[in-house]
């Protein structure tokens, strides 16, 4: 993990405030905003900073210089217009990366329809692993599996691009299983500019490029190793 990796969090109910702990407690330096000031004092004291204040207001936004941040995410839970105007805000901010809360699919068109291209159900997106992909930028997502092991997605990290699989050498290097590799391709069909598909069995030859995804398997520590090795 860089050591520059600054989040913002806003809404710290049950769900943003896991999402808090879990990226200060892997070393992160995370900002917490919130209107309820009851909250605020009740994290204050496990992140950097732990603020009071209406995020639907550009100009508090700007006095805490969020625009600064690596990446924020928006965990309102209760108050949906103030996700959407929190949202809107900090894509006007300029904020590199704005991960957005969803209750159902009717909110999540609509907050796709508005330009967020990540956007989380609490449902299925548990806090350690939002963290994991926040800190990780490479890991598309993963499966958390009995003792530390899982299956990930990671996105090739750019010392891998040009290289084969022989030279990476996953198994003896990281203790990396690889599954499979998702690959695009570029075709023109159906209105597709681009269609991704599965290489079922990749050889030691296979050279990576850079629009691949490799499935591997193994321990959460033998993924970090790989992305802080060849990111």
């Amino acid at each position: 993990m860089r050591k520059s990796s600054r989040f913002a969090v806003f809404g710290i109910g049950r769900y943003g405030k896991q999402i808090a702990l879990s990226l200060a407690s892997k070393g992160a330096e995370v900002l917490t905003f919130d209107t309820n000031a009851h909250r605020s004092e009740g994290i204050k004291d496990d992140v950097a900073l732990a603020v009071t204040l209406d995020s639907t207001d550009i100009r508090a936004l700007q006095a805490q210089n969020v625009q600064d941040m690596d990446a924020a995410i928006v965990a309102i839970g209760e108050n949906f217009e103030a996700t959407v105007l929190t949202a809107l805000n900090l894509l006007d901010l300029g904020v590199p990366r704005v991960i957005v809360r969803s209750n159902g699919d009717h909110q999540k068109r609509i907050l796709t329809s508005l330009g967020i291209q990540e956007i989380l159900t609490p449902e299925s997106e548990v806090a350690s692993i939002v963290s994991e992909r926040l800190i990780h930028p490479n890991i598309g997502g993963f499966l958390e599996l009995p003792d530390d092991y899982e299956i990930a997605e990671i996105h090739a990290p750019q010392n891998c691009i040009g290289r084969t699989l022989g030279s990476i050498d996953l198994t003896n290097r990281y203790e990396l299983r690889l599954i499979t590799i998702r690959r695009k391709f570029a075709a023109e069909k159906e209105g597709e500019v681009e269609q991704e598909h599965i290489i079922g069995v990749p050889k030691a030859d296979m050279v990576i490029e850079d629009t691949d995804t490799l499935v591997v398997f193994g321990s959460l520590n033998g993924v970090k190793r790989f992305l802080e090795i060849n990111s």
